[in-house]
C-alpha cells in the first residue's frame, strides 16, 4: 500500500519535532500536526518560560546581597508588563527556531487538531486526511484542576504565564515540584504568596531530608507555607476570591494557582477507535520501545506518563527512530535521571533517596549544611546542603541531593558519575575546587549515619 506518509507526528513538542527531524533527515517523508504552537509546553507554557521567571524572581535578592558588598543600589521595583513583554519575545523567538527546524529538513507540517480515523490514517481539524506507515503520538500534558467549589475562578500553571498584571496577593494549591516553584518565583517577585498542600510535607517523592530544608527555607523567604491544608471552597468578592481552608480559616486573595498534578492529553484522539490501550490517568499504555498496543503506532513523551521531563522525550523520540526506521531496537534508558527542581533555594538530585536506599541494603549517608560565602557578607541565613548516599557493601553512590544555589548546574555532572557507577572513594580521590559550595561532595569524610 502507498502511504501519504513514513511517519506522521501529533505534536510538535520537543519530543514530536526531534522525532519529526531525525525521521526526516534519515530519508523517511515526515508529517506533522499541532493544535498550538510549536515548542510543546516545554517552550512555550513550562521549563523555559518558567526558568525566565526564576531569573526575573532572584533580582531581589541579588540587589540585597549587592548592598553587603559595598554596592550602593538605588531605588528598585519590579515591574510585571515589561518581563511579561520579554518573556513574550523571546517565546515567540524560540518557537519560530521550532518552525525553522521543520522546514529545514522539509518535514509537511499542519497548524491543526489530528486525531486517528484507524491505525494508518489521520484526519486534522481543516478537513485533510492522511495515510501514514507509522504514527507517533506526543501530544504531552496538560495542568490538572480538581473540582473545588469555585473552581471557575482559579488559574492553572498554562495561564499564570499570560497574567496581565501581577497578582499582590496569591495562594497556591499544591506540594509538588510546579506549586513549589511558582510560590518561590511569586514571593521573589514582590507577591505576598501563601502555599497549600494537603500532604504532611511538599516534594513528596523526594529525599525527606531534602523536603525538610526546602521547606524551611521558603518559609525563612517569606512564603506562608500551610501542609496539612486544602482549600474548601472559593467565592468571589469585591475585596479579591476568599478562599476557606479545610480548617475554617479563610484567607483573601487576588489570584488562587492550582498546580496539583498533571495529565497526559489523550482526550479526543480516537485512541478507542483504533483500539489503543490507556492506563488509569489516560496515559498511553507503550512497551520499552514506546510501541502502543497497535503495532505501528508509538507514543513518547508525557503522554505516556513516564518520566515527564523534556530531556526523556527528546531521548525517547531518537530511541524511537532507531527502533522503527534504523532497524536497531533501542528502549530508551530511564535509569538514574539528573533532575533539577528550580524552587529558591534550587534542588538538584539524582539517584536514591535515603529512605529508597535504605529500603534496599545497608548505607552510609554523609551530609553536609552550611552558609555558602556568597551570602555572609550580605549577612542572611541561607544555607546550602549536600547530601550523598552510598552503599555499604559495593561503595557505589546511590544518590546525590544538593540544595542551594547552582544545584541544577552541579547534579548534571555528579549524574554522570552516579550513571557511570562512581564509588565514594572515587570521590574523596578528586581534588577540590576551593573555594566552591561543590568540593562539599569530595571533602565529606565521616558519615553522618
Amino acid at each position: 500500500m502507498a502511504y501519504d506518509f513514513d511517519l506522521f507526528v501529533i505534536g510538535a513538542g520537543s519530543g514530536g519535532v526531534r522525532a519529526g527531524r531525525l525521521a526526516a533527515q534519515n530519508g523517511q517523508k515526515v508529517g506533522l500536526a499541532e493544535e498550538y504552537r510549536y515548542g510543546g509546553t516545554c517552550v512555550i507554557r513550562g521549563c523555559v518560560p518558567k526558568k525566565l521567571m526564576v531569573y526575573a524572581s532572584e533580582f531581589a535578592e541579588m540587589f540585597e546581597d549587592a548592598a553587603g558588598y559595598g554596592w550602593t543600589v538605588g531605588d528598585r521595583s519590579f515591574d510585571w508588563a515589561t518581563f511579561m513583554t520579554a518573556k513574550n519575545n523571546e517565546i515567540d523567538r524560540l518557537e519560530g527556531i521550532y518552525q525553522n527546524i521543520l522546514n529545514n529538513n522539509a518535514v509537511t507540517h499542519f497548524r491543526a487538531r489530528a486525531v486517528l480515523k484507524d491505525a494508518n490514517t489521520v484526519e486534522l481539524s481543516t478537513g485533510e486526511t492522511f495515510t501514514a506507515k507509522h504514527i507517533l503520538i506526543a501530544t504531552g500534558g496538560r495542568p490538572f484542576v480538581p473540582n473545588v467549589d469555585g473552581a471557575e475562578y482559579v488559574i492553572s500553571s498554562n495561564e499564570i504565564f499570560d497574567l496581565a498584571e501581577q497578582p499582590k496577593r496569591a495562594l497556591v494549591v499544591g506540594g509538588g515540584y510546579i506549586a513549589s516553584e511558582f510560590a518561590c518565583i511569586l514571593n521573589g517577585m514582590g507577591t505576598q504568596t501563601t502555599q497549600f498542600y494537603r500532604g504532611a510535607q511538599i516534594l513528596r517523592g523526594f529525599d525527606e531530608e531534602v523536603q525538610g530544608f526546602v521547606a524551611e527555607e521558603m518559609r525563612e523567604k517569606g512564603i506562608n507555607l500551610h501542609v496539612g491544608t486544602d482549600v474548601k471552597h472559593i467565592v468571589k468578592t469585591d475585596a479579591g476570591l476568599v478562599v476557606t481552608d479545610t480548617h475554617g480559616n479563610e484567607l483573601i486573595v487576588d489570584q488562587v494557582l492550582y498546580a496539583t498534578g498533571r495529565v497526559p492529553n489523550t482526550e479526543s484522539l480516537g485512541l478507542e477507535t483504533v483500539g489503543i490501550e490507556t492506563g488509569r490517568s489516560g496515559e498511553i499504555v507503550v512497551d520499552e520501545y514506546s510501541k502502543t498496543s497497535v503495532d505501528n503506532v508509538y507514543a513518547i513523551g508525557d503522554v505516556t506518563n513516564r518520566v515527564q521531563l523534556t530531556p526523556v522525550a527528546i531521548v525517547e523520540a531518537a530511541a524511537f527512530i532507531e527502533t522503527v526506521f534504523n532497524n536497531n531496537p533501542t528502549s530508551p534508558d530511564h535509569e538514574l535521571i539528573p533532575t533539577a527542581v528550580f524552587t529558591q533555594p534550587e534542588i538538584g538530585t539524582v539517584g536514591l533517596s535515603e529512605e529508597a536506599a535504605r529500603e534496599i541494603e545497608d548505607i552510609e549517608v554523609y551530609a553536609a549544611a552550611f552558609r555558602p560565602m556568597k551570602v555572609i557578607l550580605a549577612g542572611r541565613n541561607e544555607r546550602m546542603l549536600m547530601k550523598m548516599i552510598v552503599s555499604k557493601a559495593t561503595r557505589k553512590v546511590l544518590g546525590v541531593h544538593i540544595v542551594g544555589h547552582g544545584a541544577g548546574e552541579m547534579i548534571q555532572l555528579a549524574g554522570v558519575a552516579v550513571k557511570m557507577g562512581a564509588t565514594k572513594e572515587d570521590f574523596d580521590r578528586t581534588m577540590a575546587v576551593h573555594p566552591t559550595a561543590a568540593e562539599e561532595l569530595v571533602t565529606m569524610s565521616t558519615p553522618t549515619r
